[in-house]
């Protein structure tokens, strides 16, 4: 039974997520490192049987610190981007690698896009301009992907700004 004072969701125009990239999973992550730990004790016993020991700690360091590289490469994975729009505003939520979140709300009325190309490597920077804020969206994208997202973004925008579309027959 509805009372008509009901308020209809609002429709989605655009919903992304964006995430950086990781072309190694934790299964790829253990077998590289299953793999690097055995060359380099391997190679590390060569050197200690021929009287090179401190080699022999320097393979284990060195270990390490890859390890340690992989570890902050897959915190830093955690931050992601999340972009919405809808008839009546422009959202952009980011969260980083730590948990952090920052939200911005933006009129798409309003908004433009700006963006930077560079000649060697394509779209370098996207920004959302609107009144006097400037916000950099989409940073870990590639060129590529930024260029596409670009595309959708612009599209987006265009169909927010002409409004809900009315259809009496639905």
């Amino acid at each position: 039974m509805s009372t008509g004072n009901e308020i209809e969701p609002e429709v989605l125009i655009l919903s992304a997520r964006l995430t950086p990239h990781r072309s190694l999973n934790r299964t790829g992550f253990l077998a590289v490192m299953l793999f690097l730990s055995v060359v380099s004790f391997v190679t590390g016993l060569v050197f200690l049987m021929m009287g090179a020991w401190p080699v022999f700690g320097f393979f284990g360091l060195n270990v390490l610190v890859i390890w340690w590289a992989f570890k902050v490469n897959f915190r830093d994975a955690r931050a992601s981007e999340e972009i919405i729009v809808t008839p009546s505003e422009l959202r952009v939520r980011r969260v980083s690698h730590r948990g952090q979140v920052a939200e911005w709300t933006f009129n798409p009325l309003w908004v433009r896009l700006d963006q930077e190309i560079d000649e060697d490597f394509g779209l370098e920077h996207l920004y959302l301009i609107s009144r006097g804020r400037r916000l950099q969206i989409a940073g870990f994208l590639g060129p590529e992907e930024k260029a596409s997202f670009y595309k959708a973004l612009v599209e987006a925008l265009n169909a927010a700004r002409r409004g809900p579309i009315y259809n009496p027959v639905s």
